[in-house]
């Protein structure tokens, strides 16, 4: 996918395997928005806060964290904490999206305003214009 000519005008969303690899690959190549999915482990927000420094070497749009199943305060601190001055979207721990995974249907369609949901609505005018 890295090496494909796109049109101007197509939207592409690609979700690319844990961790940076895909970013060092990357080479001249830029991309218009990054959204880094982490969850509020050290060792993943470590991984997420390089992602995200990698990244503003081939965006010039915006760069979005994701800190997904978020617990508590001491989960939302340790993320506050290590991604200061990012843009990040807090994602709680939700029941209602293993239960829509099991049902095979949309977090979207089966529980429109589970607290997971409403969080990832922020994420789209956070790209919007991007």
């Amino acid at each position: 996918m890295l090496g494909l000519d796109i049109p101007d005008d197509t939207i592409v969303v690609a979700d690319f395997e844990a961790g940076i690899g895909t970013l060092t690959r990357l080479g001249e190549t830029k991309v218009d928005a990054v959204v880094v999915v982490t969850d509020p482990t050290v060792k993943s927000l470590e991984v997420a806060s390089r992602a995200a420094t990698l990244a503003e070497e081939h965006t010039s749009g915006p760069i979005v964290i994701v800190a997904n199943r978020v617990l508590d305060d001491a989960d939302r601190d340790a993320v506050k904490h290590t991604l200061s001055g990012r843009t990040v979207v807090l994602v709680p721990e939700d029941d209602a999206i293993p239960a829509a995974d099991r049902a095979d249907t949309a977090p979207l369609e089966a529980s429109p305003d589970s607290p997971a949901v409403r969080a990832l609505r922020e994420l789209a005018p956070l790209l919007v214009g991007s």
